[in-house]
């Protein structure tokens, strides 16, 4: 028996090496990957169907059998929006590549508001979910069955008995304990509620690396918010674990909100095997407000890295500055060595993380980067005032981003994302004052800090770099 099984595993190990040789992104993780699964087949084979994949196959052959269906959703949305689409003269080779990728046109006529921290944000939320008339998409990664929670809870069961359609997702493996009766409560409403099923299909059943990572609400086809904010007491600084929760959501009305709906749409389709239907896809003009705006939808189903490309692409296209604030900083040699040029010709750059974290592994990891970056005169902040959470970005003085997309390779291609870019001066001008006051209680770290930690550190931080893949 125990020879047997010793067989099955070395057989097991040869067809998974050959598997992450076709497969893994880079010539690194192939030959990482391959080594440890034929030496150490009995640790290396699970590990692998559970953490060795960047591609999300189930997810990217629901996209081929339904693309005709998905593909006349993006054609009518993009039908009715063209009308309101920018001028030629902005579409520049930065703004066409970024199109490409969201799958719709950067349109004009949005007003945007930025949301600072939790009670802003679900006041804003809870605000537009009483408003609405026709429909309310809902997806978050975590949801809790705390007071916050059970507030959003109580508003949507309101909403859905007063004929409202309500439709909500929420990540299985994000919101791990969320009781059955959170559930039954809003289904006994009517309102429409499922679990994302990243684990859904044969193939995917023991799959716990893809996450869907999006925050989005979606009112009428006309409002939308999209950020760094959970459900959770937590994300309000109600949890002194971690004290104040420094998030930022962002508030989107007019026609790039069909870029929000879009994403849901998909995610809504492999979750239940059906269109939702009865959504209104033509878009409506912001009263006040011509911000441009363009909302872009990766993950782990796209041809290309998509947030991966995003963040490069930003940060070549910077000439001032580029200020990125994250919880996690564990990036790609694609992403170091832009950061690096950018310093070296002069750019601003600074990165924004936290000093108090949620995963000591993150952190070690991110260590191994500094000196990298600090190196071309890249500035990093440690985030001193609670946890900080938010994922934004500004570059120079008009563009800004907000997103739910850590500066992590997780978030570059292995969780399914979402993320606002704004062309704007004023709201670029907003998130510039949200950082100038993160900043006064930030701490800039010293160019020989890792120089002088311990031996064992050093160690710890090289160990946890090799993990930087999966983080």
């Amino acid at each position: 028996m125990i020879v047997a099984l010793v067989v099955v595993f070395e057989i097991l190990g040869v067809l998974s090496a050959v598997h992450a040789i076709m497969s893994s992104r880079t010539p690194q993780g192939s030959i990482a990957w391959a080594v440890s699964l034929i030496t150490l087949p009995y640790v290396s084979v699970p590990a692998y169907w559970v953490f060795g994949r960047n591609k999300f196959r189930g997810y990217v052959l629901a996209r081929q059998h339904e693309l005709e269906l998905i593909d006349d959703v993006i054609r009518q949305a993009n039908d009715q929006i063209t009308g309101v689409a920018p001028l030629d003269d902005w579409r520049s080779a930065a703004i066409t590549g970024a199109e490409k990728m969201a799958r719709i046109p950067l349109t004009s006529g949005n007003n945007v508001t930025l949301l600072v921290d939790g009670d802003a944000t679900f006041a804003s939320i809870f605000e537009g979910i009483d408003a609405a008339e026709e429909y309310v998409l809902v997806q978050f990664y975590i949801v809790r069955d705390d007071a916050l929670g059970r507030q959003l809870q109580s508003r949507l069961i309101a909403k859905a008995q007063s004929g409202v359609r309500v439709l909500f997702l929420y990540d299985e493996i994000g919101s791990l304990g969320l009781p059955d009766s959170y559930m039954e409560g809003l289904r006994s409403a009517d309102v429409e509620i499922f679990p994302f099923h990243s684990r859904k299909g044969s193939r995917n059943r023991f799959q716990l690396n893809f996450r869907n990572h999006r925050k989005t609400v979606v009112v009428d086809g006309r409002i939308a918010w999209i950020g760094g904010h959970n459900v959770g007491d937590e994300y309000l600084g109600r949890d002194p674990a971690f004290g104040r929760w420094r998030d930022t959501h962002i508030r989107v009305e007019g026609p790039a909100v069909i870029g929000a709906q879009l994403a849901f749409v998909e995610d809504w389709r492999w979750a239940t095997d059906e269109l939702p239907g009865s959504l209104s896809w033509t878009p409506h003009i912001a009263v006040a407000g011509e911000a441009q705006v363009l909302v872009i939808a990766s993950g782990p189903a796209d041809e290309m890295e998509t947030a991966s490309l995003m963040y490069t692409q930003a940060i070549h296209s910077a000439t001032k500055r580029i200020w990125i604030a994250s919880p996690y900083f564990v990036p790609d040699d694609a992403i170091v060595q832009a950061l690096q040029l950018a310093g070296l010709r002069g750019v601003d750059v600074r990165i924004l993380i936290p000093e108090k974290t949620d995963s000591t592994l993150v952190t070690l990891a991110a260590y191994s980067f500094f000196t990298e970056v600090k190196a071309a005169g890249v500035k990093i902040y440690r985030y001193q005032d609670g946890f900080l959470h938010g994922k934004v970005m500004l570059i120079d003085d008009n563009v800004a981003t907000v997103g739910t997309a850590n500066f992590d390779n997780r978030s570059f291609r292995l969780n399914f994302e979402i993320t606002t870019v704004v062309f704007d001066a004023d709201f670029a001008g907003s998130v510039e004052r949200m950082f100038q006051n993160d900043f006064s209680v930030s701490r800039l770290m010293e160019q020989d800090e890792y120089d002088n930690k311990p031996y064992w550190f050093k160690l710890a931080v090289r160990t946890a770099r090799l993990t930087a893949p999966i983080l």
